[in-house]
């Protein structure tokens, strides 16, 4: 082949370091816009983002040229620095250091998209321990109980 081309749809979820509700109601849209701007310009384009108080989901295209760690890594960066300089209330802000990517296939891209949009009515139900659990049973990942969500 010419060319290289991928359609590669990955769901990444990731916590504030010790799931501290850092993200105030008033940062949340700030927050995804300037997360979804980093993972634009790493040339993932975005489907959807949400947050809530400790927590983030990114729905994107993964970009040929980039791995999912090295794209974790520039966006989980790029925004804590960022984050910091919106407020006192955010000099202490971190992300955890892991982070969870799930691929996405076309026929449940619309389900992944709704299922982000809704985290505010979802987390009124179950904690992240309990959703980021389900994730990873629902996508076949094994995990040690000893280091979930450090």
């Amino acid at each position: 082949m010419s060319q290289s081309l991928s359609n590669i749809g990955v769901h990444f979820v990731y916590s504030t370091k010790n799931r501290h509700p850092f993200i105030t109601e008033s940062a949340r849209p700030r927050l995804c816009e300037f997360s979804a701007g980093v993972f634009r310009r790493r040339n993932c384009p975005v489907i959807a983002v949400n947050c809530v108080e400790d927590h983030l989901h990114a729905y994107v295209n993964l970009s040929r040229t980039i791995s999912a760690s090295d794209l974790m890594r520039d966006v989980k960066e790029a925004s804590s620095k960022w984050i910091k300089t919106q407020g006192a209330e955010f000099a202490e802000f971190a992300w955890q250091s892991g982070y969870g990517a799930f691929s996405v296939s076309e026929s449940n891209a619309d389900e992944v998209r709704e299922y982000i949009a809704r985290q505010r009515e979802h987390h009124a139900r179950m904690s992240f321990e309990d959703e980021y659990r389900a994730l990873l049973s629902r996508n076949g990942v094994e995990y040690d109980e000893r280091y979930f969500l450090d």
